[in-house]
């Protein structure tokens, strides 16, 4: 048995179980771990050291090692969750995207913004439930999958990964049988989640009333999942709707990502976005449009699909200038912008990946990466080849402080 196997096993007796710094960290109460288990553990000694904790009555400061949370605090998050503090297997600080996703989540007391939505068709309710149980797999397998957030009363927001977090279905009856799964679409446009409840990941159902048809829109709050999340959960149910467990990585913890994070002296950043943002007093909105507040509901979009011989020529340019396309785009875009503002220094957004110099296994991991963050270029009086290497120094500048918290590089900026 080696040390993924291991750990399925672990949590399927309900075993809390994680690897923190090269420890096999195992929380149980004495007596729990039998001698064959004991026998695996001392047999893999050489790959990793573990540790057994036995589970505490009550969860005290000095157990939590990325958060301050007083006992008050600790006492009254414990308190919203299903058995206690025996149901609590971790609790620590957000992530800087989550932060700010939290924000327009409390902003909005009517809509959220923040909710990704995956439309699938089964042919009968036994798939439905072969589906839901290989899900249920998943999210028993990740941290961040059974994680919910918590803010009141709390100086900062944390996240809770519970134990368990059985998936509750909603299955929806219409009173018509015109169109279901557009019914169903139309249904969970505008929802809310209770964030303090895991997991954050919801199926609505619906039976198609004119065939044995079935239809689902997975609910998905984007506080834990960003897009690559959602292709490796998909991944990962496949392989274990197929039987192939074996085949499934080995899960990462989420809180080794939001340790990364809090390795980074917010100092760094500061002093980072200083430089880029101090002597930048003036929003770049076009056509002088400032009053943008709003939910993104009534947001209209434009799409071109570009030719695949206009797409080798961008690849050409790119390779030829020793940039990626990403640059080329991106100062496209500066470009668009200034003459709409009527300017040649514009400040945007830009999407982060998250991914880049995370902590080890980054690119594999399950949770909310991407980070939103301010880049200013300066567009006028250069040439395009000049153009092209200010933007892409700019962008690989930015990369070594892509968990920044957005809001610290906006109050660095003098607008």
């Amino acid at each position: 048995m080696n040390i993924h196997e291991l750990m399925q096993h672990l949590r399927q007796k309900n075993i809390a179980v994680e690897v923190d710094n090269g420890e096999l960290v195992i929380k149980a109460a004495p007596g729990v771990i039998d001698a064959a288990l004991l026998a695996v553990l001392k047999s893999n000694k050489k790959e990793l050291t573990a540790i057994l904790v036995p589970s505490a009555p009550r969860i005290v400061p000095e157990m939590l090692n990325l958060v301050k949370l007083k006992q008050y605090e600790i006492d009254a998050i414990v308190a919203k969750v299903p058995d206690g503090a025996a149901g609590v297997q971790d609790i620590y600080p957000l992530g800087p995207l989550q932060e700010g996703i939290l924000f327009h989540h409390l902003l909005d007391n009517e809509t959220d913004t923040y909710l990704l939505r995956t439309a699938l068709r089964f042919d009968t309710r036994t798939h439905v439930d072969r589906f839901l149980s290989a899900l249920q797999h998943v999210v028993d397998r990740h941290d961040i999958l059974r994680s919910s957030v918590h803010w009141e009363g709390l100086e900062r927001a944390v996240q809770v990964v519970h134990r368990q977090a059985p998936i509750k279905v909603r299955e929806i009856a219409f009173d018509t049988a015109v169109d279901t799964h557009a019914q169903l679409m139309d249904m969970t446009d505008h929802l809310r989640l209770d964030l303090s409840r895991a997991p954050l990941l919801v199926p609505f159902i619906a039976a198609d009333q004119d065939s044995p048809a079935w239809y689902m829109v997975l609910v998905c709050h984007h506080i834990v999942c960003d897009h690559m999340t959602l292709e490796m959960l998909t991944s990962e149910v496949l392989l274990v709707l197929q039987g192939r467990l074996a085949e499934l990585p080995r899960a990462l913890p989420y809180r080794n990502f939001i340790a990364h994070v809090a390795s980074t002296p917010l100092s760094e950043h500061e002093r980072y976005f200083h430089a880029q943002l101090g002597d930048f007093n003036e929003p770049s909105a076009p056509f002088d449009i400032v009053d943008v507040q709003g939910n993104g509901t009534e947001v209209q979009e434009a799409h071109l699909v570009l030719t695949s011989e206009r797409t080798g020529q961008i690849r050409q340019v790119a390779r030829r200038q020793a940039v990626s396309t990403a640059t080329l785009f991106h100062l496209a875009w500066a470009q668009v912008l200034g003459r709409c503002c009527g300017r040649d220094d514009v400040v945007f957004g830009t999407l982060l990946l998250g991914r880049m110099h995370g902590s080890g296994g980054a690119n594999r991991a399950l949770g909310m990466f991407i980070n939103t963050l301010p880049i200013r270029l300066r567009v006028g009086n250069l040439s395009v080849s000049e153009a092209l290497g200010s933007t892409f120094a700019q962008l690989t500048g930015l990369l070594d402080h892509e968990q920044a918290p957005l809001a610290l590089a906006q109050r660095c900026s003098g607008v």
